[in-house]
């Protein structure tokens, strides 16, 4: 089979798992119970949020003269910033996200999907205008269908490459992969995506076995897509190199996170994908 045939059978496999993604993402939302959604900043709308001693300089007309009768000082009623965020996904499909190292387990591109599509429930519901990379993001439940149809592209490549171009100025960006990569492209696009002022979080995307690291004897390490592969006779004595990798892989990302206004955390299939998805909605709102 060559590539354009093996392109065409993922991506009409992928299309026929979808609906069930949507489904797996909409009841993940549901679980959340985030209530109504709230920027929890004082600016232009119509919910109240709090109220605040007048200072020098607010106008007459700002003092909530009501609350203001109750005590000695004058308060200012505040309402809810309700200007609506554009939020971009980009969420992994090249051929290093299919793994899976247990057949009963999904792979890390079924779980970032989730994730990202559980996402953009939520921020969607919440009045938010959201888009894949690449992708105008825009309000409203239709826009689902849209994000339902970016998600059929599979990248050919072993690892992808997190792209920021159309990412709006002062927008926020969620960047779902395994990031094992090369770094530098992550890098590079996160500090292209800061000069702009978009912040958002990196969300790493693991297999249990990529922690654990659980080969021992003869082992042959291939890529999905088999350009590389490295056989041993003891994989076992690997482990300790390996995990020092990953660790220092880690600390990377949580430096370039932290240099550019970012946030990261990491995330495995073998656990549930609720914390994940609140870590996530909950990092992206404290930039918002």
């Amino acid at each position: 089979m060559n590539q354009a045939a093996s392109l065409r059978a993922q991506a009409e496999t992928l299309g026929q798992s979808l609906p069930a993604l949507l489904a797996e993402a909409e009841h993940l939302a549901a679980t959340l119970m985030l209530g109504e959604h709230g920027r929890r900043r004082a600016g232009q709308g119509d919910e109240f949020w709090q109220y605040r001693p007048a200072h020098a300089g607010d106008p007459a007309r700002a003092i909530d003269w009501r609350r203001s009768a109750r005590s000695d000082a004058h308060f200012v009623r505040e309402r809810e910033w309700q200007v609506a965020q554009s939020v971009s996904l980009w969420i992994d499909s090249a051929n290093a996200m299919r793994f899976s190292g247990d057949p009963a387990r999904g792979t890390k591109a079924d779980r970032a999907r989730v994730i990202g599509l559980a996402l953009a429930v939520l921020l969607l519901r919440g009045g938010e205008r959201v888009g894949l990379s690449g992708m105008m993001p825009k309000p409203g439940r239709a826009q689902m269908m849209a994000l339902l149809d970016g998600l059929q592209t599979e990248d050919s490549q072993d690892y992808g490459a997190a792209d920021v171009t159309g990412m709006a100025a002062h927008s926020r960006a969620v960047f779902l992969s395994d990031f094992l990569g090369n770094l530098d492209v992550t890098e590079q696009a996160m500090i292209t995506a800061a000069d702009r002022g978009i912040r958002g979080v990196l969300l790493q995307v693991l297999d249990p076995a990529e922690e654990d690291f659980p080969f021992q004897g003869r082992t042959i390490f291939e890529s999905m897509q088999g350009a590389l592969r490295h056989e041993t006779q003891s994989a076992g004595d690997l482990r300790a190199r390996y995990l020092v990798r990953l660790a220092e892989r880690k600390d990377a990302l949580t430096r370039l996170a932290a240099a550019t206004g970012w946030h990261y955390h990491c995330h495995y299939t073998g656990a549930p994908a609720q914390a994940a998805l609140l870590w996530t909605y909950r990092a992206l709102e404290a930039r918002a």
